[in-house]
């Protein structure tokens, strides 16, 4: 796949991902739409953060080969939905929700906000 298609799975994931997202902060925590939503949301950021890992760093200094630091955030979602399914599996709610809010925090502010920068492919988009 080309840097543009992959860019384009990139955002039919993590557009759905990001609606869930904030959907989950706001729904009743337990119940059988919170895990439907919360698995769906978890598949998606799994899904997103596999799909930016074949996307060559294209800003900033490359750290190993065609990754940059933009690529640290998606091992971190990685190893992150993974605890946290975890922790969700295991009952332990407090580990659980403190990992999706900081995940949510992460993907969302931080590397979305790097997503804006200038030269970035989603700057382009936006802002010509």
């Amino acid at each position: 796949m080309t840097y543009l298609q992959l860019a384009y799975v990139h955002l039919a994931t993590i557009l759905p991902a990001m609606a869930l997202g904030t959907g989950l902060l706001f729904l009743k925590k337990g119940t059988g739409g919170h895990r439907l939503a919360g698995r769906a949301y978890m598949a998606l950021m799994a899904a997103t953060s596999l799909i930016t890992l074949a996307m060559p760093a294209r800003v900033g200094p490359r750290i190993a080969g065609p990754f940059g630091f933009i690529h640290i955030l998606s091992a971190v979602t990685l190893v992150a939905v993974a605890v946290a399914w975890r922790a969700a599996r295991r009952r332990d709610i407090r580990l659980h929700r403190r990992i999706m809010v900081r995940l949510y925090i992460g993907a969302f502010v931080l590397a979305g906000g790097f997503t804006l920068m200038p030269g970035r492919l989603m700057h382009e988009w936006l802002f010509g």
